[in-house]
């Protein structure tokens, strides 16, 4: 049974969350303070966390910092409309999805089910051999969903390494930012043009050598992105 924590300072829309989910059968537990979200993340290793941005004692943006030095565990964060900067910042610190309030119940449960779909390995896992993406020193397994570059382990979120993924399956062809949310997203949602360029940010941070000057990732002007062969 999957677990989830919900972090959120409203207790009557804590409650309200947590009561729908656990009839969807997930096992869920909720904090409405910082403190207390990082307490409850140490202490029962949740597979999945829904994180305000808004809460007393220590904000969510810097919850999920320190989440992310510890954890790559899955995390959507809750914002209120006005916070597009936090959206920004909150991806660019990791957060696999966002969602704005007010929001739909429905909304949310489907997000969630579209970011574990992400983490977790499909049924019909392919073989060791065709599972493996090799182009110069990046070497990427789809399997065990694991990116190194000269041997050496990356570093990235579920969101980087399908990116990623699509990247490198057909290197050479330039994407555009619309194109490259289908590598992530199963269905539309608030994603826009600088949302894609922090994603790309983040992975050319684990990818490049030089971020001033890609190798890998590389920027075709007024287009879009591609993987250079």
């Amino acid at each position: 049974m999957m677990t989830i924590l919900v972090v959120e300072d409203e207790g009557q829309l804590n409650k309200m969350i947590r009561d729908y989910l656990e009839t969807l059968g997930w096992a869920v537990f909720g904090a409405e303070s910082g403190p207390d979200a990082l307490e409850l993340f140490r202490s029962e290793s949740p597979d999945f966390i829904l994180l305000d941005i808004m809460i007393p004692g220590l904000d969510g943006l810097d919850v999920m910092r320190r989440i992310r030095e510890e954890s790559e565990v899955p995390i959507i964060l809750i914002t209120a409309m006005a916070e597009e900067s936090d959206k920004l910042i909150g991806l660019e610190l990791g957060a696999d999805d966002y969602i704005t309030k007010p929001f739909s119940l429905k909304e949310m449960a489907a997000r969630i089910r579209t970011v574990m779909r992400r983490v977790k390995s499909a049924d019909d896992t392919p073989s060791r051999e065709t599972s493996i993406l090799s182009i110069r020193e990046i070497e990427l397994d789809s399997e065990r969903r694991t990116v190194k570059r000269s041997g050496q382990l990356l570093d990235l979120t579920a969101v980087q390494f399908d990116i990623l993924h699509g990247f490198m399956r057909y290197p050479g062809r330039v994407f555009s930012r619309t194109e490259i949310l289908g590598f992530f997203q199963d269905h539309a949602w608030e994603g826009y043009e600088r949302t894609i360029d922090v994603h790309i940010k983040n992975i050319r941070k684990s990818l490049e050598p030089n971020r001033d000057h890609p190798q890998y990732l590389q920027t075709v002007r007024s287009v879009g992105y591609r993987f250079s062969e």
